[in-house]
């Protein structure tokens, strides 16, 4: 006999697992429970209350370009450390500071706390912005994608505007290419 209860709830985790990106164990938002995800108009409320340019954000787009960190990122509280570290409270988190993740020489000898600035240049391109370091990632050359990321990860990593100063790139740093 064809139950299609049972079609269906093998449809939705197969959806789920592709959702999911290449592994990485991030829960995908639609699976978490009501208590632990925040409601659309609290999203819509943390994200007004960024500095600009990332308070206009696409964070759907932010969350598409978080398709490219998953397989070596998480970004839930608690969540593991993959090939890279956890991302949940890098906002404000001093370089290389991730317990129980090792880190190449070049972080742990890099000198800074992570804020949105440094983010940006790092995710245009890791490898030139601090040599030495081990992600494999190319970069992400388009100024608005990495805007929208940022946001996304702000939103979605425990981001408490209390935590940094230095959020706002300079202006040339997310405009167009030309």
């Amino acid at each position: 006999m064809f139950d299609r209860t049972k079609m269906a709830l093998a449809a939705a985790g197969v959806l789920g697992l592709a959702a999911c990106g290449q592994g990485g164990g991030e829960t995908p938002p639609a699976a978490k429970t009501a208590a632990t995800q925040p409601s659309p108009a609290e999203v819509q409320a943390l994200l007004a209350s960024l500095p600009a340019p990332y308070n206009t954000a696409d964070l759907d787009n932010g969350r598409r370009q978080f398709g490219l960190c998953r397989s070596c990122h998480t970004i839930a509280e608690g969540g593991p450390n993959l090939t890279g570290p956890n991302l949940h409270g890098m906002f404000g988190r001093q370089a290389a500071s991730v317990t129980g993740y090792r880190y190449s020489d070049a972080l742990q000898a890099a000198d800074f706390v992570w804020d949105a600035e440094r983010l940006n240049e790092w995710l245009a391109n890791p490898r030139t912005y601090l040599p030495g370091n081990r992600m494999t990632f190319a970069g992400l050359s388009d100024p608005e994608k990495r805007v929208d990321l940022i946001a996304y990860l702000k939103v979605e990593s425990g981001f408490s505007s209390a935590v940094t100063t230095n959020d706002a790139p300079d202006a040339a740093a997310v405009a167009p290419d030309q």
